[in-house]
């Protein structure tokens, strides 16, 4: 009986080390690095009103591919100045948990979205297009096959928030 309660002990010990070792590899510093990071894209951007096309697996969103497209998401939409629209959602976006904003500048804004326990890193575009009265966005993960959905929650807790305030 001591040998298996033992055997037990050992190994759960040694589950608990194994995902403190990736937790600390993932927070070292809060820098955006770990085993679940990925390499950070050198392709985004917005360009001819379009996002970088989407990628086969499904683990990404995007306002500007074809609708009936199963990536497809709306876009974020305002009322009132363009300008007023794009400070808020970039207080929103900077005040979210596990954001790093890497760039923003009139029109386009990129950030990284690390998740706490694996530290896996989602990168996070927004795109303003005033004339239509609409902000573009696309959340896609940078490694694995599925993401639960995760990037499609983001962009709608997002917008809850865009809209409320």
């Amino acid at each position: 009986m001591h040998k298996i309660l033992k055997l037990s002990l050992l190994s759960l010990l040694s589950t608990v080390l194994a995902i403190a070792a990736v937790i600390a590899i993932n927070t070292i510093g809060d820098r955006q690095m770990g085993l679940f990071s990925g390499k950070r894209p050198t392709d985004l951007g917005y360009t001819n009103s379009k996002f970088k096309p989407m990628p086969r697996s499904p683990n990404a969103v995007s306002s500007t591919t074809a609708k009936d497209d199963k990536h497809y998401i709306e876009p974020l939409k305002f009322d009132g100045t363009a300008e007023v629209a794009w400070k808020r959602l970039n207080e929103i976006v900077s005040g979210q948990k596990g954001v790093t904003v890497v760039s923003t500048n009139v029109g386009y804004t990129y950030a990284e979205f690390k998740t706490p326990l694996m530290g896996y890193i989602d990168d996070v575009e927004f795109a303003l297009d005033a004339r239509a009265s609409v902000i573009h966005v696309r959340s896609a993960s940078r490694l694995g096959e599925s993401d639960l959905g995760l990037n499609r929650k983001r962009i709608e807790s997002i917008r809850t928030a865009f809209d409320q305030k």
